[in-house]
């Protein structure tokens, strides 16, 4: 069964470029693939808003655990760290604490579903 996640973060408007050539340069190696990433989108709103919708072929929780203990995921986290900022620093602790749930959905085949 298909999942996907949407992070929300801030990210300066300038550094959209580095940040989509950095998800370039990985989604041309194996993580994605290996993870079952099936589309990857990167938004920018106002000034300073982030988001970042990835879908999954499966269960995006065990492709998130899997990237986690991976030392490519881990170097792009890094990279990507000066660049992108916690919606509330506060209650951050992971990028668990960045995604957004769900609480409605629809497509033409099952129509309106409510997580």
């Amino acid at each position: 069964m298909a999942d996907r996640i949407l992070i929300v973060a801030r990210m300066a408007p300038d550094n959209a470029e580095k940040v989509a050539a950095l998800f370039a340069a990985s989604d041309e190696q194996s993580l994605p693939a290996d993870l079952g990433v099936t589309r990857r989108e990167l938004f920018r709103y106002q000034d300073d808003l982030y988001f970042h919708l990835v879908e999954f072929a499966g269960d995006a929780d065990r492709a998130m655990a899997a990237a986690r203990i991976r030392e490519d995921f881990r170097q792009l986290c890094a990279d990507l760290d000066p660049l992108i900022r916690p919606y509330d620093p506060v209650t951050w602790r992971s990028p668990a604490d960045a995604t957004a749930t769900p609480f409605y959905r629809w497509t033409p085949e099952e129509g309106a579903l409510r997580p």
